[in-house]
């Protein structure tokens, strides 16, 4: 956000139930209608065309947003996600993680404590205690208001339909970003998606875990300046 928005309009809403972003009013709820929330903000903002930087869930709904309406997306970036469906495995600790919490007014720290390795790769964890404490800090901050909307959307996220298929159709340029070390969508998930989808380019970010963009700041926007660069010669800004 400090390097783009020197040139570009950036725009981040909070996720429902996360930051300053209310609750949602019914548990039940998918990607295809959070792909239609984003584009209704864009309506509402007088913004036609854009292009979007989507990590984890953000690029699962991005690719649902491209799909339904590929004219308004001028690129695509996938970082740190995936566009199959979720694998059984991850699937079920997942949402046996989301009952857990469904009873809880916060997120308790055991569970914390077991996300951050996670989430975050293992030179983030040595090197950058700052970013270790504030993701926590992060995960602490949910009371129990915003634990009905996470699990509800977790569910969403992680029972999501596969669209490897509907990719190969995709008409829009995209790149995959992926950090070298990211457990929760690894470097095989990138690689099966930017094999999928035409003229993908695929990136991968040494050093990162999940978090790429938080962890690996410089390196990512070196890829996204040359995302943002070929964006405007289509006339995006």
């Amino acid at each position: 956000m400090a390097e783009f928005s020197k040139r570009y309009r950036c725009i981040v809403p909070d996720f429902w139930g996360h930051g300053k972003s209310g609750p949602l009013g019914e548990e039940s709820y998918d990607l295809g209608r959070l792909a239609e929330d984003y584009r209704a903000l864009m309506q509402h903002l007088g913004i036609d065309a854009f292009s979007i930087v989507g990590l984890s869930v953000g690029g699962m709904w991005g690719m649902e947003l491209a799909l339904r309406h590929p004219t308004c997306v001028r690129a695509l970036v996938l970082m740190g996600t995936f566009i199959g469906a979720e694998p059984t495995p991850t699937k079920t600790l997942y949402f046996e993680m989301l009952d857990k919490i469904a009873v809880l007014d916060t997120i308790p720290t055991p569970m914390i404590d077991q996300l951050a390795p996670i989430f975050l790769g293992p030179a983030t964890i040595a090197e950058k205690p700052a970013l270790v404490d504030a993701f926590r800090a992060d995960l602490a901050a949910f009371d129990a208001e915003q634990i009905p909307t996470v699990v509800a959307l977790g569910r969403a996220i992680f029972s999501r339909e596969d669209r490897l298929e509907q990719a190969a159709s995709l008409p829009v340029p995209t790149w995959v970003i992926v950090g070298e070390h990211d457990k929760p969508r690894p470097v095989s998930e990138a690689r099966q998606m930017a094999a999928a989808i035409p003229n993908a380019q695929i990136e991968i970010i040494t050093g990162a875990g999940h978090v790429t963009a938080r962890e690996q700041p410089a390196s990512v926007n070196l890829i996204l300046r040359r995302v943002f660069g070929k964006s405007a010669e289509q006339g995006d800004s």
